[in-house]
């Protein structure tokens, strides 16, 4: 169990060292300077306190707050949000928050299902899926204009949400031979990608990469294997 205070922490994140998901909370803890520990989980043998704590999907991530759990990482990012309001995530303008939780909405239904259809496929079948996954993209690449981060001057929720894009992004493109978000393409996509890896407490969370591409090109590999013929 990594720990991140000296004495134990009345906050703990259920988690796996890959999870895009619970990378989310790990940056929205550090972004808000917010000490916690961290328990990270097997999958294939989850603990009798996962199940506890998140009896009705029984996944990670979990957000364990004196006691009380929080699951689904975009509830668990508005929880963070109301709970500790140091450097906030969601503007005071009920619009732009209104904005932000859309197009976090929009990653998870939209975005990352495209990608991911596009890197579990072949051939034409996965040509098809990067044509959706630009088209998704589009949408992305007009909300930047004249923007830094999708939240403005500073990393917000909707960056949090997207911020898969900005490495395991890059991660599909080795393992699958696919490329999406070129640069003369999407160049503020490309730019923000840039801009929001390199920030210190994104930098420093990131999962190694060498272990990313062998677990994905697993995943990969399993996949095709289920969708062969038999």
């Amino acid at each position: 169990m990594e720990t991140h205070s000296k004495k134990m922490a009345e906050v703990k994140l259920f988690r796996t060292w890959s999870s895009p998901a619970a990378l989310r909370i790990v940056w929205a803890l550090k972004l808000k300077d917010v000490q916690y520990d961290t328990i990270f989980e097997d999958l294939s043998n989850k603990s009798p306190l996962l199940l506890q704590y998140n009896p009705v999907h029984k996944k990670v991530p979990v957000l364990v707050h004196n006691g009380k759990s929080v699951a689904e990482s975009l509830v668990i990012l508005e929880y963070i949000e109301e709970t500790w309001k140091q450097n906030p995530l969601l503007s005071e303008d009920p619009h732009e928050r209104a904005a932000a939780r859309f197009w976090a909405k929009f990653n998870d239904e939209k975005v990352l299902p495209s990608y991911w259809e596009a890197f579990n496929s072949e051939g034409k079948e996965q040509e098809e899926g990067i044509v959706k996954a630009k088209e998704n993209l589009k949408y992305l690449e007009e909300e930047l204009k004249g923007k830094k981060f999708f939240g403005g001057e500073h990393i917000g929720f909707a960056d949090i949400a997207l911020g898969w894009l900005a490495e395991i992004e890059n991660v599909f493109g080795e393992v699958a031979s696919m490329k999406v978000i070129a640069e003369d393409e999407f160049p503020l996509l490309s730019e923000w990608k840039r801009t929001f890896a390199d920030a210190p407490i994104i930098k420093e969370n990131w999962p190694p990469r060498d272990k990313l591409v062998t677990k994905y090109q697993a995943f990969r590999e399993a996949n095709l294997l289920n969708k062969a013929p038999k």
